[in-house]
């Protein structure tokens, strides 16, 4: 546990009782608990409730190395008078980092203020989630021509649940700054967040914004590449039907022949001529050699 601030309280994993202890005494019991589970990510979200606002927030992180995306809870409790932020640790993974909030936070601001640096953060994050995203995609659509199909249905499938998971968190949280920014929750938690306070939320609001355009432009980038890999896979089943067609083709002709002279007729000229062996094969040969010309000349072959 840290202090960045006398109106700055840093939890890292806390239990029940080190939260009612640092928590201000209003605290419901709920939002305890909420702050407490650990069993899943929550749904961002940003409630308030006369004397406090309490705000659950997922940031995003990226691996890039490794093709996967996973998220640091952290809880915010403000008040007029302090702000507690909880940070939960993901399974295997590092917990949210509050330095670059600390820093950029100039002394003596409210609390209110200070929540804005922390939110603030988990925007950018989800900026720079876009930016290792559209990378993502930009390297499948580099490889779609070279990588076998499976490996390409296994990325396409990824990204394209990598982008649900990023939709259902991102929204949420952009609706929940945006009652800040429309004044909302000033009217459930007076006195907390200001007018002049929720101007600044705006810039925030701006930027999960701006990271809502680009999740559309990436899903609609991922489609895209989509399209063209199946536009290729029906291309080369449409080479394969070409040749098979050919070859069928080319079959078929001396097949026909070997039948007709095959037939049980005693009436049939060439069976009685001494060249008529050679006649037959000399048909197979030609018909042979002209498809076979017709087919190459078409690129079928």
């Amino acid at each position: 546990m840290s202090v960045a601030e006398p109106h700055w309280i840093d939890l890292l994993d806390p239990d029940e009782a080190t939260i009612r202890a640092r928590a201000p005494a209003e605290l419901h019991p709920t939002a305890v608990g909420r702050l407490v589970r650990r069993d899943g990510l929550p749904r961002p979200s940003l409630e308030g409730h006369d004397t406090y606002v309490l705000a659950v927030l997922l940031a995003a992180v990226a691996v890039p190395e490794e093709d996967r995306v996973f998220y640091q809870e952290i809880g915010l409790v403000v008040t007029r008078e302090r702000l507690l932020v909880i940070r939960k640790t993901p399974p295997g993974e590092q917990p949210f980092d509050p330095t670059d909030a600390i820093a950029a936070c100039p002394a003596g601001e409210p609390p209110a203020m200070q929540a804005q640096y922390v939110v603030d953060t988990v925007a950018e994050r989800y900026l720079d989630l876009m930016d290792a995203l559209n990378d993502e995609i930009d390297e499948l659509e580099e490889h779609v021509d070279d990588w076998t199909p499976a490996r390409i249905r296994s990325r396409l499938s990824e990204l394209r649940h990598d982008i649900l998971r990023i939709r259902r968190t991102l929204a949420p949280t952009r609706d929940a700054v945006h009652r800040i920014v429309d004044g909302r929750i000033e009217g459930e938690a007076p006195g907390i967040f200001t007018r002049d306070v929720a101007l600044h939320y705006a810039d925030v609001y701006d930027k999960l914004l701006r990271a809502s355009d680009e999740l559309e432009l990436s899903r609609d980038l991922l489609a895209s590449v989509r399209d063209y890999h199946q536009a290729q896979i029906a291309n080369s089943q449409n080479e394969v039907m070409k040749r098979l067609t050919a070859i069928a083709s080319i079959l078929l002709l001396p097949t026909f022949i070997v039948g007709l002279y095959g037939q049980n007729f005693r009436h049939i000229p060439e069976l009685g001529w001494g060249f008529g062996y050679w006649w037959s094969w000399g048909w197979i040969v030609v018909t042979t050699i002209g498809q076979i010309v017709f087919f190459r000349r078409k690129g079928w072959l």
